[in-house]
């Protein structure tokens, strides 16, 4: 069986047979630059119920959100600091105008779907900068969601309140 597996090898050679791919774990996933006709970046971000769809494109770091300004928009400074943390960390903070419609949820989870698309429009216009944002954690979509209310049940798990009488 040993002497018909190497003669096949050997008949394999000889026939000019095209290399063996190399290992899966040696190469590594080849990020490009994905832009519009327009020279933007797009991309979707989630968050909960909200979806927000955002591009990017160069510029002097005026962020709009549903044809607002973001601070207007989001009025609480935990949500502005949340929206520029993917750009604060990339240190790109007035490189780029942001250009954001979400629709869905309440505020907090539009702020984290906006932060989302901002990160992945960032990938998509620098890929270098996918390092970066990846160990921060602003890639990563964050999919909890609320449960929903059972029957039998006052909420998802709250039950009605026993009365022994």
């Amino acid at each position: 069986m040993a002497e018909e597996n190497k003669s096949l090898q050997e008949l394999g050679s000889l026939t000019g047979a095209p290399p063996a791919p190399p290992a899966l774990a040696d190469a590594k996933p080849v990020h490009v630059q994905k832009l519009d006709k327009y020279g933007r970046a797009y991309a979707t971000g989630k968050r909960k119920n909200a979806v927000a769809r955002v591009w990017i494109k160069p510029g002097h770091g005026k962020i709009i959100v549903n044809d607002k300004d973001f601070s207007a928009y989001f009025a609480r400074p935990v949500l502005q600091m949340l929206l520029k943390q993917p750009l604060s960390s990339a240190s790109r903070l007035d490189q780029y105008d942001i250009n954001a419609t979400v629709a869905g949820g309440g505020l907090s989870g539009q702020a984290g779907a906006v932060r989302h698309g901002i990160s992945k429009a960032l990938t998509y216009f620098e890929p270098d900068l996918r390092g970066v944002l990846k160990k921060g954690g602003f890639l990563t979509r964050d999919s909890r969601v609320v449960e929903r209310k059972k029957y039998g049940r006052m909420k998802a798990r709250r039950s009605f309140q026993f009365s022994k009488r």
